[in-house]
Order: C-alpha cells, then sequence, then structure tokens
C-alpha cells in the first residue's frame, strides 16, 4: 500500500495492547540524512479550549507501529512514551 504523509493526518490512532485511542496523526518526524520516517506525533489535546495551552505531545517510534491500515495505525505503546511540551 502507498500512502503520502498527509494521508496519515486522517488516520486514528490505536494502542492495541489495551484498545485506547491515542489521537489523529498530527506530524511526522523525517531523518533528513537517510530520507526515512523515524516517528509519528500526536498532538496533545487542547486543555479549556486551548485558553491553557495543549497537552504533551506524544511521540511513537517507527519501530512501535504495528498495522497502517485504510483508517487506523495500530501501535504497540510502551508504558513511557516519550512526550515533548509544546508551547
Amino acid at each position: 500500500m502507498l500512502c503520502r504523509i498527509n494521508d496519515f493526518k486522517y488516520k486514528d490512532v490505536v494502542n492495541s495492547a489495551d484498545g485506547v485511542r491515542l489521537g489523529y496523526v498530527g506530524d511526522v518526524e523525517l531523518d533528513t540524512q537517510s530520507a526515512a520516517l523515524t516517528a509519528i506525533v500526536i498532538h496533545g489535546r487542547y486543555r479549556l479550549f486551548g485558553l491553557l495551552g495543549r497537552e504533551e505531545d506524544t511521540v511513537i517510534p517507527w519501530e512501535n507501529i504495528e498495522v497502517i491500515g485504510e483508517d487506523t495505525i495500530l501501535v504497540s505503546c510502551p508504558p513511557k512514551v516519550k512526550r515533548r511540551y509544546r508551547g
């Protein structure tokens, strides 16, 4: 299956371990040296309608992606996922 980076924005991300919906892909991380996709980023939810900013982003490494389907991406999220604060 061929997929463009823009198509990732419309796919749900679901943790296969517990079935929790993590959100939509907001961004991707690319390694510019090898031109490889290294991770997907799920933006944090808005706090108080965006007035208090956002929660932390969830970064899921490419190795943790199990299946990329038509509408859903299944990932295996470890207990500690690297998070990045978005200010």
